[in-house]
């Protein structure tokens, strides 16, 4: 079975280079809601027998709005599993402002996941946020027939660990793939009830049909 991960569309919060995390939020920009139909036209015909998404609302909006556009008639489920990385005392800063308060941190969730201490800022580590990874993939995997396709909506933060740790990379090598843009797709697929998964596509962003800048990847 296949899991179509999205990252949900593109924020106020994101345009500002503003960390949101598991408990900060705002709204989609009004270009998110055009990208969503777009991938929404890029995936029709692909028939999902369930639709995820995490309980915030950036990006249950993008579920509901995919939905919509797509024509899917069943209920959305709302998986914690799917929330935010929780980013504790970064959360709602500015990426220059973390930099400055907070300098090991910020260095070490991108660049050094085996070394990031999250609870030194009242956040999450990342074998946490790997491990409700996990337990949503495996549980995915049960739960569909093995020709079965699902989506789930979540965030770029949490999505680079939990798609690191379902492919069973190593904690220091989790992000080894790159970051992930807003509204991008990115398709596992396991044919062993979640054991293993493997990577289809990565980070697809071209359906959109826009340059894509940086502050769509942050």
């Amino acid at each position: 079975m296949q899991i179509y991960f999205v990252r949900h569309g593109k924020t106020e919060w994101n345009l500002q280079k503003r960390f949101q995390g598991a408990h900060g939020d705002s709204p989609l920009l009004t270009q998110s809601l055009i990208d969503i139909g777009k991938l929404a036209d890029y995936l029709r015909g692909t028939n999902f027998a369930g639709i995820y998404t995490s309980p915030l609302k950036r990006a249950k909006t993008t579920a509901e709005n995919f939905a919509e556009i797509s024509g899917y008639k069943a209920q959305i489920n709302v998986d914690e599993r799917l929330r935010e990385f929780d980013l504790g005392a970064m959360e709602g800063l500015t990426f220059s402002e973390a930099e400055s308060k907070y300098p090991k941190q910020v260095d070490d969730i991108w660049n050094k996941p085996a070394k990031y201490d999250g609870h030194s800022i009242g956040g999450e580590n990342y074998p946490e946020v790997i491990a409700r990874g996990l337990s949503f993939g495996q549980e995915v995997a049960h739960k569909y027939q093995n020709d079965d396709k699902v989506l789930a909506v979540s965030h770029g933060a949490a999505l680079g660990a939990i798609m690191g740790g379902l492919l069973g990379y190593p904690l220091a090598d989790i992000r080894k793939n790159g970051g992930l843009s807003n509204t991008s797709l990115t398709i596992l697929e396991t044919k062993d009830k979640g054991q293993t998964f493997k990577v289809l596509t990565w980070n697809k962003t071209d359906f959109l049909d826009r340059k894509m800048v940086d502050s769509d990847s942050l």
